[in-house]
């Protein structure tokens, strides 16, 4: 009997389909919140944070982060980011209900930047309570340029997309 090695094991990442691609933008655009990934400057260690999130003047993902913040001067420093959007039920094994793991590049808002006005609208539409800090110095938003992403659909559903996939 020969020592035969074992099979290398199947790739249990699925071809993208319509319905994943379904699925991811509409994690992306029903996110309020999220899990910010980010290269802490000082330690060169990960570390993650939980964000508010929401659609920009042309929609996307967008945040409004405090200057003062760690993960501010980690995006300042390094804007690759990951960016976790998704969240168990309120029934059953929290590993089954779909998340999306997202690669991107952290784009600042100019001060300056004519999206401001419409920026804070919207960002006000959807989150009221930011109206007490949004107009600090401090604040600013934050564009994630989407690079790609890791959509877990649910057990068993698996995929890789690109920027086309989640535009």
């Amino acid at each position: 009997m020969t020592d035969m090695p074992a099979a290398p094991p199947a790739d249990p990442i699925r071809p993208t389909d319509d319905e994943a691609r379904a699925l991811a933008r509409g994690l992306i655009s029903g996110a309020r919140f999220g899990a910010l990934g980010v290269i802490d400057p000082e330690t060169g260690f990960p570390a993650v944070t939980r964000i508010a999130l929401g659609s920009g003047p042309e929609g996307g993902l967008w945040t409004l982060v405090s200057g003062l913040s760690a993960h501010a001067r980690a995006l300042r420093a390094d804007p690759r980011v990951s960016v976790l959007v998704g969240e168990p039920g309120a029934k059953g094994d929290p590993l089954t209900h779909p998340r999306l793991s997202l690669q991107a590049e952290a784009l600042p808002l100019a001060a300056g930047d004519p999206r401001r006005a419409e920026a804070r609208a919207r960002w006000l539409a959807d989150h009221p309570k930011a109206k007490i800090y949004i107009d600090l110095g401090d604040f600013f938003f934050v564009e994630f340029r989407l690079i790609g992403g890791a959509l877990n659909g649910g057990f068993g559903r698996a995929f890789r997309l690109t920027a086309e996939d989640l535009a």
